[in-house]
């Protein structure tokens, strides 16, 4: 099963735009989902994104899988990124530790759910 159809990947994908369309088209926040959803599924769908570009151009292809050090390399590179160095620059940021953790429970959701190799069919 590729990334792009595992199940776990399009139910985060789908909750996301559907989030985006509750909130851009009809203005409704709901808070603490207008607040948390977008970051808890940030991970699974920035990795997931990723992990299927990887195997479509990597030798190992479907037996391509991240390590656990760069997921962590990459969650802290987005907690960084979003959580300290754009606030400081910009009012739009703010800056949330909680954001920090939705963003490792979405990583390690990834990690579960998404980063495993595609046996080969035989």
């Amino acid at each position: 099963m590729s990334v792009i159809s595992n199940p776990f990947f399009i139910l985060c994908c789908l909750l996301f735009w559907i989030n985006q369309a509750i909130e851009r088209l009809w203005g409704i926040f709901i808070p603490w989902i207008h607040a948390y959803l977008d970051d808890l599924l940030a991970m699974p769908v920035i990795f997931g994104i990723t992990l299927q570009i990887f195997r479509w151009i990597h030798p190992l292809r479907n037996q391509f899988v991240f390590t656990k050090v760069q997921l962590l390399v990459g969650w802290f590179y987005f907690s960084l990124i979003f959580e300290v160095f754009l606030p400081r620059r910009s009012d739009i940021y703010t800056a949330d530790p909680w954001d920090v953790l939705c963003y490792a429970i979405g990583t390690l959701l990834f990690y579960k759910l998404i980063n495993f190799p595609i046996p080969d069919p035989k």
